[in-house]
């Protein structure tokens, strides 16, 4: 099939293989169950990583892409570690939204504190609001496209979120997702240098950071998302009579 022009509905893009993996994939996931068509795009192949070679680590997205159900995974391959809000950054973004129409796209926060994510960030707005215009890029021979909403993936302690995802159903699978990359999370058969994402407990940390955002909206897991925009509201009384945590 010819994955060039395929339409997707929910599109995450991140800078390097297991990002959106660690952040989205059970809220990818829950789309998936939902019917909806998702894909990630990654920036880079991670080739700054201590554990693990750019090779490896594609392997290890194709098999986490699996797990996730999605129906795309794309790399741009910019340059790990020096990933910035360039002309040509944003044009190859701009080529991909007008590809594939994700209707939101998922991606990091600007608060967060590695440089890549955060400068991945204002591609990704930046690039949103291009691909609508119909003179930018034309050497692209591309059509022009709605702008899709941009719901950002929290790690700030500084930014409360909008709102939360529940992903009771699918912490398994997100777990699965992210020990497929092998050669970053820890494995005792590993003679790799150790990394603070390498550490045992790292991966219990993951969990517990899910159960945490889960209390807040009472149940098992959640996945929490920051949106700037103002949200437009059907039914006011069907969002807020949801079960959540009334003792907060």
């Amino acid at each position: 099939m010819d994955v060039s022009q395929f339409e997707l509905d929910a599109l995450g893009v991140f800078s390097h293989p297991d990002d959106a993996e660690l952040s989205i994939s059970g809220t990818l996931l829950r789309l998936k169950s939902l019917g909806y068509r998702t894909g990630v795009l990654d920036m880079t192949r991670g080739e700054m990583g201590t554990r693990g070679t750019p090779e490896t680590r594609s392997e290890e997205a194709v098999a986490a892409a699996r797990i996730m159900k999605l129906d795309l995974r794309l790399n741009l391959g910019q340059p790990d570690g020096h990933i910035w809000n360039t002309e040509k950054a944003r044009t190859a973004v701009v080529r991909v939204l007008r590809s594939h129409k994700p209707k939101i796209l998922l991606t990091t926060h600007w608060d967060d504190p590695h440089p890549d994510h955060a400068n991945t960030c204002h591609i990704v707005r930046e690039a949103a609001r291009l691909a609508t215009m119909a003179r930018y890029d034309e050497e692209g021979q591309q059509a022009p496209v709605r702008m899709p909403a941009i719901m950002h993936s929290l790690f700030s302690r500084h930014t409360a979120p909008s709102f939360i995802v529940d992903v009771s159903e699918f912490v398994a699978e997100k777990m699965a997702a992210i020990k497929a990359h092998a050669s970053q999370f820890y494995c005792p058969e590993s003679k790799e240098p150790e990394t603070r994402i390498s550490d045992k407990g790292f991966l219990d940390e993951i969990e517990y950071r899910m159960r945490y955002f889960g209390s807040l909206i009472g149940v098992e897991a959640g996945e929490p998302f920051y949106v700037r925009e103002a949200l437009n509201v059907d039914d006011p009384v069907a969002l807020l009579t949801r079960p959540m945590n009334i003792y907060s």
